[in-house]
């Protein structure tokens, strides 16, 4: 199963390769096989086969399409008033701790750092970010301050469980390396699998998630 940078890389890299798309303004994260496409296009039918050569791509499991098209005559931001904006919908959104941020927007591009304590701050500031009016791409190097333990992710993924479900917690298995966290054993149906993947992402520091839990 590829990783979620490998299949970043996969994505932008078939992006280039389709020549009927300008791929310069257009942004790819990945979270879980889950492929978002941001930025613009110049036609609507570029934003049809943005979306078409990623489905190509192995290992995408769904895309979230944000791609706007914006045409030579519609007017631009400046890139002061861009960061302004997205600052100032930081400071209203509980879930950034915008004390914690950078933002630099050069060329309409949006460059985010810092430091914060949850994979869901880091993710929440991306959209936000890639929501404001005349915002390009993003590139997200927010860094998150604490690394899982197998302990951490396991204790989480078992109150989960007995919360949600009635399941041996004991079927699933949990390997932490850094920010990485690989989920296997068996479980009896969908959700509880589900359970135990989100219950992965709730730990701190844990930026992907590789579900290898078997649906028995």
């Amino acid at each position: 199963m590829k990783s979620d940078s490998q299949l970043q890389r996969d994505v932008l890299d078939e992006l280039e390769w389709e020549p009927s798309i300008d791929q310069a303004d257009i942004g790819v994260a990945v979270t879980d096989g889950v492929v978002t496409l941001s930025g613009f296009v110049k036609s609507y039918p570029q934003k049809i086969a943005a979306e078409k050569a990623t489905r190509r791509v192995t290992g995408v499991r769904a895309i979230a399409e944000e791609i706007k098209v914006r045409f030579a005559s519609d007017p631009k931001t400046a890139d002061h008033e861009i960061a302004k904006r997205i600052l100032d919908m930081f400071a209203w959104n509980v879930s950034i701790p915008d004390d914690k941020i950078a933002v630099k927007v050069e060329h309409g591009w949006v460059t985010l750092s810092g430091t914060v304590d949850w994979y869901y701050q880091s993710d929440e500031a991306r959209k936000v970010a890639g929501k404001v009016n005349g915002v390009v791409g993003v590139s997200n190097l927010i860094e998150l301050r604490k690394l899982p333990t197998s302990g951490d992710v396991k204790e989480r993924i078992v109150a989960a469980i007995k919360r949600n479900a009635d399941l041996d917690a004991a079927s699933v298995t949990v390997f932490t390396d850094g920010g990485k966290v690989t989920l296997g054993g068996k479980v009896r149906a969908w959700n509880e699998r589900q359970i135990a993947e989100r219950a992965a992402w709730a730990a701190p520091g844990v930026t992907t998630v590789d579900d290898n839990i078997i649906v028995v």
